[in-house]
């Protein structure tokens, strides 16, 4: 098994495409719920790619995709802050910060490191000194974010992204 990891900074037709396929299987248990319906998903990702320091990684078996991690630069402004449910400390939001906005990866090839891999190449070459993501407590019975914590990540606070989304566990860990 060799994967190739893929950088994208514009979401050309073809990387588009290859990334929905992979969240619609990832995500496949979920997909009756509004929040994770693959054209809800497909609104925010077109969102994402036009705001500041957007970069996706996509990582291929061959010709067959398997996972992704996308995310790009959140700012002191940027409403991603404004949903937190509780107060930030002062200076939490002085310097910009890489918001990962989601990753995942096809089952065969959980389990491999290969999600390690892409989170780290998304890491790779980003300026921010911080990086930050949102996870579900609840998924995987709590081993998601279980699995965050091993890469270096801690909770700090929690949002709920929309009225029907679950709420959101904010984890963030130094580049």
């Amino acid at each position: 098994m060799t994967i190739e990891l893929r950088h994208h900074t514009d979401l050309t037709t073809q990387a588009r495409q290859d990334l929905l396929d992979v969240y619609a299987d990832v995500r496949a248990p979920l997909l009756h719920l509004v929040n994770y319906r693959v054209q809800t998903f497909a609104e925010r990702l077109d969102r994402h790619a036009t705001e500041p320091g957007f970069e996706l990684i996509l990582g291929h078996d061959g010709d067959v995709p398997i996972g992704y991690a996308y995310g790009n630069t959140v700012d002191a402004d940027d409403r991603y802050w404004k949903r937190m449910a509780e107060p930030l400390p002062e200076g939490f939001t002085d310097t910009p910060v890489l918001a990962i906005k989601e990753i995942g990866v096809r089952t065969p090839w959980r389990g491999t490191g290969t999600a390690r891999r892409i989170h780290d190449e998304l890491l790779a070459q980003r300026t921010e000194d911080r990086v930050a993501l949102m996870v579900n407590p609840l998924a995987g019975d709590g081993r998601v974010q279980a699995l965050y914590e091993t890469w270096g990540y801690h909770a700090f606070n929690s949002q709920l992204p929309t009225p029907e989304s679950p709420r959101l566990t904010a984890m963030v860990r130094p580049r």
